[in-house]
């Protein structure tokens, strides 16, 4: 790199997704991101931490991270993290990840979240969904998947799968499973490979958008009394039982 990294970093900071913490920055290389500045506040830390968790891509980091100031890496993101590294990464094309959710047939579900709120929680379903080789996760609402706190919370798996926000109208095709308490028991049910699989905010549930788009209406095991699950919590149930199935992860 001939430019010094800050002002590399300064230059692409509005144009790129934010890579916060060294398992962000080593899951986004795993998954074939394009890194064009990193840097971390120990460098030698970092690459030890490489050597005993991620030896696939340490000797990719070694060519990437530039060591800063403490000073310096605490200007460059909104809460430094731990392991005191932060990347930035170009965004998968858009068309190309939509081209990937409408591609029939699918060997793995999409998850939708229908108008969520929490950026953690949204970050978490995206770290679970690409965990279970989901074909990807779409948001409705106004929430952006690609916040810096959703890729935080997502570990970088944000480019292990597609991640994209749309309209209810211009969800991919395939049979909607949607998740509601009044809905036929999940136990009694094989998901399919091609299915949408959709869950409601965190306070409201499901939109009536979603409700009218929906095929099935499906229920999580849940003790009486016992209000809801955690919006992470019902996704991971819920992508076990299809990988249980009839589906496998890819």
């Amino acid at each position: 790199m001939t430019d010094h990294p800050l002002r590399v970093w300064r230059g692409l900071a509005g144009d790129c997704v934010l890579l916060d913490g060294f398992h962000a920055l080593k899951h986004a290389l795993r998954f074939g991101a394009d890194v064009p500045v990193a840097v971390t506040a120990d460098r030698a830390a970092a690459l030890a931490l490489a050597g005993e968790l991620a030896e696939d891509v340490r000797e990719r980091l070694a060519g990437l991270l530039t060591e800063v100031t403490a000073a310096e890496y605490a200007a460059l993101v909104p809460r430094p993290h731990p392991t005191a590294v932060a990347a930035l990464a170009v965004r998968p094309d858009r068309a190309a990840a939509l081209r990937r959710l409408a591609r029939l047939p699918r060997t793995a579900p999409v998850v939708v979240l229908d108008e969520p709120r929490n950026l953690g929680n949204a970050g978490a379903v995206i770290r679970l969904a690409a965990g279970f080789g989901a074909t990807g996760v779409v948001t409705t609402g106004t929430l952006d998947p690609w916040h810096p706190t959703v890729v935080r919370g997502g570990a970088g798996l944000h480019f292990a799968t597609a991640v994209e926000r749309l309209a209810v109208p211009e969800l991919p095709p395939g049979p909607l499973f949607a998740l509601d308490p009044e809905g036929e028991d999940i136990r009694g049910l094989t998901l399919p490979d091609d299915a949408l699989l959709a869950f409601g905010s965190e306070r409201g549930g499901l939109s009536g958008a979603v409700r009218a788009r929906a095929d099935h209406l499906v229920a999580l095991p849940m003790r009486p009394q016992v209000s809801s699950y955690n919006l992470a919590t019902s996704v991971a149930m819920t992508l076990y039982h299809w990988s249980a199935g009839a589906g496998r992860p890819a």
